[in-house]
């Protein structure tokens, strides 16, 4: 008997009936199904015969072979018969010609295409071997994951007999075999580190299989974790040793030497056997040319072949400087396109907005480039060198040309160029970039009066600008021969039909204002913008004057509405009409920004014509109004029945108001870097207790890890602001927000102070709710750095001052913070029932968020408890909320929480793909206190699974963090490396 390949041949083509009514699978428990419906399939030893004819797949089986594979060697006397009554049953529970018997045994014939799961693995397996060979690794991970889903269990589960054990190692080998696959796979596509927390969790299943242990090796080294690559090797060289009394194979040989002698061709994903291009993203990012591009010839064949140079070239790069709005995005633009046949692997753009108060930070650029070119999220690095060290690899043997448009300086090109041979970058810049090692420099000035008079008519039409040749000059030399002052001058005339040549030309003369920042020579291109604003009715000027006050990027619909007092229907006709006068740019739909030259434009039309004055600070207050009360609502309907939201200013104008919680929070994500912006904008005028008010409702945005940092600079701001303003109120809630976005970072030291500060502010200014805010921030604080008995009389007195605010949601808060408290002091059942009365009060309130944050609580005092299902249970819970919500810090501690259930559990396997697991979440998140804790416990479930190696490094990493923040958890580290360090 055995289960050697299938015969396809011996498979009989189905009927349509039969081929739509059996499934059976053996991945698993032996099951049999018609269409849906579950067959009975008997005895263990009934599904013993089943499984040993359908591996069979077709071929005949004899009595004597049945017998050996349900009994062994030593059947019972009446095995025989036995064979035949379960045979018989089985025909019964089939299809009439499915169980046959024939030459004294038995088949299972004519079962349709996907019938049998194993089939179904193979056949996918075999499909995805087609898609790696042919280059398509995305298709290949795909199928095979399809293939591996199959598995449903241990296969042949509970059936007896050594033919059912022999095969279920068999499939088992098989199941590893593809999980290999699709793991080597992972790492070529750059998925290093979600591969650490798989293959950390097999190899404690599987310690002696040595393909698993080179896998992850390879996996930490390109996670940037070199030393616990090596302590893998380490600790698999001493496992075979005393295990098989063998070393390992020469491939974990010659991998640990690649890594210590950092090898580069493992610092970038190996490459597909046949056609390495097809699998790689190819990015096309470079904005429309326009299609009325005039001139700059010399330029275009100046630019071409420095750009056609970079395949014998280590870098080709060019540097474009010139004033604003002479032109220099648009030829970079229609050079790239030219040149986009030289370069298909793709063209990368970005606007590093280096013109405008906050220039694009190189970090930040290097992440959308590395996704942009496939890189998984999870495997962007944290630094930019990290970063821009990765983003070379991975150009490494591509042709990419790359746009860098609207730079600052050098400094901030430099990591983004990509310095292999084969790329090329385009640079455009205000400014000389004399200092950018190798570049081409071009200087870009104004047009030719001809290239100047050719774009006016190309955009005006020939006819009219024929008939007033003369006057078109004076409009052009008027607009200084600067490209964008002549698009705009030229867009308004060819909107206007009654106009003629002489009257632009006329305006033009009449208006000698400037803009300091598009000045060329003694000529300006204000009157360019004076005349595009002079011809624009009042209602659109009073939008395009209001709208620049805006300090975002851009700007929504709804907040422009809610900026200009309008209908949004009325101010979307407005913005419309302002994009089609070029003043205005469409980001997306529903969104709107300036080029930033219009911008300053704008705000210098806003402080010379609006009037009254005071129009131009209530449109910002309206603008705040609209944050503050949007994100009120958001907070409110994330947590019905806080009292925060009756104590925070009044908005004079309603917001949005969402249908769901997630709507909310979509809209919370996509407006923060324009809400706080306007916070930080409204700090240094009288709107300052709104914009304290509005970050405080928008606390979700500290914990998010996307925005933490910027939450927290914004919240310094406004403490500043406020203790200018010597007022104590405002100062206070402004330290709140502070604290927790800094306890959230983990700089605990400062949260503390800073809440601290907050308390007697608030006592000052008599704030009975931000008293309370601040005594529960104090609390936890004091938990992280186990001050139990400052924590315990924080939290008494945070859950005092809820109560009287009659706060039921911050009262449960601080009751599950006080949990924490009686945990740490030993006090364990009243920890669990400080939680669950923290719970069950969220749960009362529909709170499914802050009910994720109890039911955490709550994981955290049934796992001291030793109620470990349970614990399991509310920790999956609360990580599912988290998740939904995207609140990543919460997700990361959520698992690391798991991992300690895990270790208590003893499962160490499970434990350590958690941990590894709560890594990646957490990675730039949290702060280094969290990490080592986490690293703690990764730690030692590795040494459970016997990887001391690989645990000491981890063990070795927190402690350096711990030390680094003179925190006591270092004593507890040390004591761990102690008997390593003896061994």
């Amino acid at each position: 008997m055995d289960g050697g390949p299938r015969v396809p041949e011996q498979r009989r083509a189905p009927s349509p009936a039969e081929a739509a009514a059996l499934r059976f699978s053996v991945l698993g428990p032996v099951r049999a199904w018609r269409a849906e419906e579950p067959l009975n399939t008997g005895s263990p030893q009934q599904r013993a015969l089943l499984a040993a004819l359908l591996l069979r797949e077709g071929r005949t089986a004899t009595a004597a072979e049945l017998i050996d594979a349900l009994w062994g060697p030593e059947p019972p006397s009446q095995a025989l018969a036995a064979v035949r009554t379960y045979a018989s049953r089985l025909r019964k529970v089939l299809d009439p010609g499915v169980l046959v018997s024939e030459s004294g045994g038995y088949a299972v014939r004519g079962l349709g295409e996907g019938a049998l799961d194993l089939t179904v693995a193979q056949d996918l397996a075999a499909e995805a071997e087609k898609a790696r060979s042919g280059g398509d690794l995305h298709q290949a991970r795909e199928v095979l994951g399809r293939a591996l889903a199959q598995w449903d269990g241990e296969p042949l589960a509970g059936v007896p007999g050594p033919y059912a054990e022999t095969q279920r190692v068999r499939l088992e080998e098989l199941r590893l075999q593809l999980l290999e696959s699709r793991l080597d796979m992972d790492l070529e596509q750059g998925c290093h580190a979600e591969a650490v927390s798989e293959l950390t969790a097999l190899t404690a299943a599987h310690p002696l299989r040595e393909r698993l242990r080179e896998l992850l090796m390879l996996a930490l080294y390109r996670s940037g974790r070199q030393a616990e690559a090596l302590a893998v090797y380490a600790d698999t060289r001493r496992l075979l040793a005393e295990e098989l009394g063998v070393d390992p194979r020469s491939g974990l040989r010659d991998l640990q030497q690649q890594i210590l002698q950092a090898d580069p061709a493992l610092a970038e994903p190996s490459a597909p056997a046949v056609e390495p291009a097809a699998v790689q993203v190819r990015p096309a990012q470079l904005p429309a040319t326009v299609p009325d591009f005039t001139g700059r010839s010399a330029f275009v064949t100046e630019l071409s072949e420095v750009l056609a140079s970079a395949e014998g070239r280590v870098m080709a790069v060019s540097a474009l400087a010139g004033i604003g709005g002479v032109g220099k995005t648009t030829l970079a633009v229609h050079v790239a396109h030219q040149a986009r046949s030289a370069f298909p692997d793709g063209q990368l753009y970005v606007d590093l907005q280096g013109a405008g108060p906050r220039a694009a930070e190189p970090e930040t650029v290097l992440g959308s480039f590395l996704r942009a070119l496939g890189t998984p999220d999870s495997s962007v690095p944290d630094s930019l060198d990290d970063r821009a060290a990765l983003y070379r690899s991975v150009l490494d043997g591509r042709r990419v040309l790359v746009l860098l448009d609207n730079a600052k300086d050098a400094a901030q090109v430099r990591p983004l160029l990509p310095g292999t041979e084969g790329c090329a970058a385009l640079v455009t810049s205000r400014v000389r970039m004399v200092d950018l090692a190798g570049a081409h420099l071009v200087d870009l000035d104004v047009m030719s009066p001809d290239e100047a008079l050719q774009l006016f008519t190309k955009i005006v039409g020939e006819e009219r600008v024929a008939a007033e040749r003369e006057a078109a000059l004076d409009v052009v030399a008027a607009c200084g021969f600067l490209p964008l002052a002549i698009r705009i001058a030229a867009s308004r005339l060819a909107a206007r039909r009654t106009w003629t040549v002489s009257v632009l030309a006329a305006k033009l003369a009449d208006e000698r204002r400037r803009l300091d920042e598009l000045q060329a020579g003694d000529l300006a291109v204000k009157a360019t913008f004076e005349l595009g604003y002079g011809a624009l009715d009042p209602a659109q000027a009073r939008a395009f004057r209001l709208l620049g006050l805006a300090d975002g990027p851009d700007i929504s619909l709804a907040a422009a509405a809610a900026m200009l007092d309008l209908p949004p229907e009325d101010t979307e006709d407005l913005l419309e009409s302002l994009v089609d006068t070029s003043l205005l740019e469409s980001a997306a739909p529903g969104r709107y920004r300036y080029h930033d030259l219009v911008r300053l434009y704008a705000r210098a039309c806003a402080e010379r014509d609006e009037w009254p004055p005071s129009e131009r600070s209530a449109a910002v207050s309206r603008l705040l109004d609209f944050y503050l009360s949007t994100a009120a609502g958001v907070y409110a309907l994330e947590r019905p029945g806080d009292r925060l939201v009756d104590h925070l200013a009044t908005p004079e104008r309603p917001g949005l108001v969402f249908a769901d919680r997630h709507r909310a929070q979509d809209w919370l994500y996509a407006e923060a870097v324009s809400l706080l912006a306007c916070v930080r904008q409204s700090a240094g005028s009288g709107l300052l207790a709104r914009a304290v008010d509005a970050l405080w409702a928008a606390v979700d945005l500290a914990e998010s890890g996307t925005n933490s940092k910027e939450y927290a600079g914004v919240a310094a701001t406004l403490c500043e602001a406020a203790r200018k303003a010597a007022d104590p109120r405002a100062e206070a809630r402004a330290l709140i927000t502070l604290a927790y976005a800094h306890s959230v970072t983990g700089r605990f030291d400062l949260a503390g102070e800073e809440a601290g500060r907050a308390r007697e502010l608030t006592t000052a200014s008599v704030d009975p709710l931000a008293s309370c805010w601040s005594s529960n921030i104090l609390g936890v604080i004091a938990v992280y750095q186990s001050r139990n008995e400052d924590g315990e009389a924080h939290l008494n007195q945070a859950i005092e001052g809820f109560r009287t605010c009659d706060d039921s949601p911050g009262e449960a808060s601080a009751l599950c913070n006080l949990s924490r408290i009686h945990l740490a002091t030993g006090r364990t059942e009243s920890a669990v029932t400080l939680a669950r009365q923290g719970t069950r009060m969220y749960d009362a309130m529909g709170h499914a968020l802050k009910g994720a944050n109890g039911r955490y609580a709550l994981g955290l005092a049934l796992t001291q408890h030793g109620a470990l299902t349970e614990a399991t249970a509310r920790l999956q819970e609360a990580l599912e909320v988290f998740r939904d919500s995207r609140q990543h810090l919460w997700e990361g501690m959520s698992l690391f929480r798991l991992a300690e259930v895990d270790l208590a559990a003893r499962h160490p396997g499970q434990a350590a793909s958690n941990a590894e697991a709560a890594l990646t979440v957490l990675r730039g998140i949290g702060g280094d206190w969290r990490r080592a804790n986490v690293l703690v416990v990764l730690g030692q479930a590795l040494n459970g699974i016997g990887q001391p190696g690989r645990a000491q490094v981890c063990w070795r990493e927190a402690l350096d963090l711990f030390e680094a923040l003179e925190a006591p958890e270092a004593d507890q580290v040390r004591a761990l490396l102690q008997p390593l360090a003896m061994a």
